[in-house]
This record gives structure tokens, C-alpha cells and sequence, in this order.
């Protein structure tokens, strides 16, 4: 059995790193990057037989599921993205890429502010692979960047063999792991 994982495709979002924004703006900001379309690509499927494809629910990931496997896919929260929110509510106006890195900091310390925490995205990863591999089938897993790579830890977990998968994988790079 395989398993194969793409990141979506490319956002049609720009991100400007120094632009300052407060923290509404940086919750509009995520809100209207959830919601921009992608910019379709080729894909190498890896000359694997997909029987099966499952991906996000969000947008970039369901629309990439779209283009790149012939079949229906199917659907599912449980491989959304990492959910983050700003650590203050206030005013200031900070870099973009200042707001990137106090966020992931505080997510990886289990501040309140972050509504998940590492524990919970685990449970979830875990969730989303016992519904994905019940079938027995190679099956095409379509998600996010951060995701993926709890996705690829779950994996060895459970014996698959596969590559590492970088920080920022590249869109629509495959990534296949077997059994």
C-alpha cells in the first residue's frame, strides 16, 4: 500500500513579509487567503495507480484534489491546516512575518491564545489516517504544508517508509510513502 502526499497548489494571495498589520488585519488577511483560488499546475503522480484521494476542506486543497486526481474525492476537516490566531488583540501594527513567527512560537508552547494545541493537531492527524488507510487501497492524501508533515511523522509511526518532507514543501510536489 501506498500513500502519497501533495501540498495544494499556490495561493493567489500576495504576501508582502514587511508589510505591518494589526491583528484584525492579520485574522482578514488569513480569511481572504482561505479564500483565493490557486494557480493550477502539473503534477507527477509518480506513475502510481491512485485508487483513492482525500484532502482538506479547505479551498486550495479541495480545488488541487480536483485538478490532479480523475476520481471523486473525498473531503475532510480533519486535514486542515494548523489553526493559528494572533498572541495579543490590540492595535499594533507589526510586520507580517513578525506575526508568523510569535504565532508559531506561541503554538508550539500551547499558549491560550492558539485554539489548538500540538496534542489536538496529533489526535487529528492520527484521525484522518485511520479513515484514509481503512480501505487498504494507495490512496492520495491533498493537504497543507504543516499538516503534511504530521501526516509524514504518523506514518513512520504506523511503518511507513518515505522521504522528509521540508518545512515549506514546494505546491504540488508529491511525496509517496510505503508499506
Amino acid at each position: 500500500m501506498k500513500v502519497g502526499l501533495v501540498r495544494h497548489f499556490k495561493v493567489q494571495k500576495e504576501l508582502v513579509w514587511w508589510q505591518r498589520v494589526s491583528a484584525a488585519e492579520l485574522l482578514q488577511w488569513f480569511a481572504e487567503y482561505d479564500a483565493a483560488g490557486i494557480e493550477e499546475a502539473e503534477v507527477n503522480l509518480g506513475g502510481v495507480a491512485w485508487s483513492r484521494c482525500v484532502s482538506s476542506n479547505l479551498g486550495r486543497a479541495a480545488q488541487t484534489a480536483a485538478c490532479i486526481f480523475e476520481g471523486q474525492v473525498q473531503q475532510t476537516p480533519l486535514l486542515r491546516e494548523v489553526q493559528i490566531q494572533p498572541l495579543f488583540r490590540s492595535g499594533v501594527r507589526l510586520p507580517l512575518v513578525l506575526w508568523a513567527m510569535l504565532v508559531q512560537v506561541a503554538w508550539l508552547l500551547n499558549h491560550k491564545s492558539q485554539p489548538e494545541s500540538r496534542q489536538q493537531v496529533e489526535q487529528r492527524i492520527a484521525a484522518a489516517l485511520d479513515e484514509a488507510l481503512q480501505h487498504q487501497e494507495n490512496v492520495l492524501i491533498v493537504s497543507h504544508g504543516a499538516v503534511m508533515r504530521f501526516l509524514r511523522q504518523e506514518l513512520l509511526r504506523r511503518g511507513f517508509r518515505g522521504p522528509k518532507i521540508s518545512r515549506r514543501p514546494a505546491n504540488g510536489e508529491l511525496f509517496v510513502f510505503e508499506q
